[in-house]
């Protein structure tokens, strides 16, 4: 087992110290590996559309600063803490930005994103995991050894096996044209079943249909603003079982979250991923007469990532052109606002970008 000190003292690092600055590229001790943690050198970390909004402050996210930046990324191990018995220097690995305490899942905070909802999330990462992926190397807590296509796929699997969906049953992804949409799409063709894709772009629409498998169980509709009639649309494809809504702040008044939950049979299921930050109107009646049932749903569970991963082994579940995903760039870490700036113009369904530190 390799030991912490062959490690390099110090390391390359993108750090941000305050929102009301830009970052900077400095070399910063690297990190050590501790019980229950690991150290692991970045190979590729993904780049997120609103990253450079995350960290020039017009998202109000809540981190600590100084922080490290970053998301998910894939990684080899390169040394472990004392108490691992299954990861190995050298494992190829998933660095999920989705960190949960060891002792209360509930304690859950994005990685250098987010510190969560609860004190101990907020102790979590300001105390422990602070620092992510932009930096050649990161300290994260031990897990199975697990293979920038995934961590897009796996927020929708979340919500989607939160409903419970199953092979042959139809389900409504809205808006299902963005990065997290497309990816439904994607993750609900792998599970059997056929989807009804929304979106306002027809020529969005157009390309998904191009790019994805399976497209005879593939339907679009776009969104028009009528709500009746694009819940008609709707109906045409036949009964529909449940409704997965991953909307960006920006459709906050979107009517087709109206339009989809008209739409469901009886007993449908509706899962709320969207990133709405104010209230949205629900038609209660509806809901209350076919017995609907409505799940919230942040993220996914440490369960979902050994899932997904099935999925992928299998042959169900694809990466590459074949699975709809298209790499638009690749950065080196002193290129990060390029990178950024990329991510920021490629927001389209399977597109990323990726900093190579």
């Amino acid at each position: 087992m390799a030991s912490s000190n062959e490690l390099p003292r110090t390391m390359k690092a993108l750090v941000v110290k305050s929102t009301s600055e830009p970052p900077t590229i400095e070399t910063v001790p690297t990190p050590q590996a501790t019980v229950g943690s690991a150290v692991v050198r970045v190979l590729a970390a993904n780049v997120v559309s609103y990253m450079k909004n995350i960290y020039n402050g017009s998202r109000n996210y809540a981190f600590p600063t100084p922080i490290i930046p970053g998301t998910s990324a894939i990684a080899r191990v390169a040394t472990v803490g004392p108490d691992a018995t299954k990861l190995q220097p050298g494992d190829l690995v998933f660095l999920d930005c989705v960190v949960r305490s060891r002792d209360d899942p509930s304690d859950v905070f994005l990685a250098a994103i987010s510190e969560g909802g609860t004190p101990g999330s907020a102790k979590l990462m300001r105390e422990v995991y602070r620092d992510w992926a932009y930096a050649e190397y990161c300290l994260a807590p031990e897990s199975d050894p697990y293979l920038a296509h995934i961590s897009a796929l796996l927020v929708p699997y979340g919500g989607l096996k939160d409903i419970e969906l199953q092979a042959g049953q139809t389900v409504i992804v809205a808006p299902a044209t963005g990065p997290f949409g497309g990816a439904a799409v994607i993750v609900a063709l792998a599970m059997g079943a056929r989807v009804i894709a929304m979106g306002r772009n027809k020529d969005s629409l157009a390309r998904l249909k191009k790019i994805v498998p399976s497209t005879d169980r593939v339907h679009t509709v776009p969104i028009t603003g009528d709500m009746q009639a694009d819940c008609a649309k709707l109906k045409k494809h036949g009964e529909i079982d449940a409704y997965f809504d991953i909307g960006p702040r920006e459709a906050q008044g979107s009517t087709h979250i109206h339009s989809a939950i008209l739409a469901l049979r009886q007993g449908g299921r509706v899962s709320l991923m969207g990133g709405y930050l104010q209230d949205v109107p629900i038609p209660h009646r509806i809901i209350m007469r076919r017995n609907l049932r409505l799940y919230g749903k942040w993220m996914y569970e440490r369960s979902d990532v050994a899932d997904i991963f099935k999925l992928l082994e299998s042959g169900m579940l694809k990466l590459g052109a074949e699975g709809g995903a298209e790499l638009v760039g690749k950065f080196p870490l002193e290129q990060w606002r390029e990178a950024w700036d990329a991510a920021a113009e490629s927001a389209l369904m399977g597109q990323s970008v990726l900093i190579k530190p």
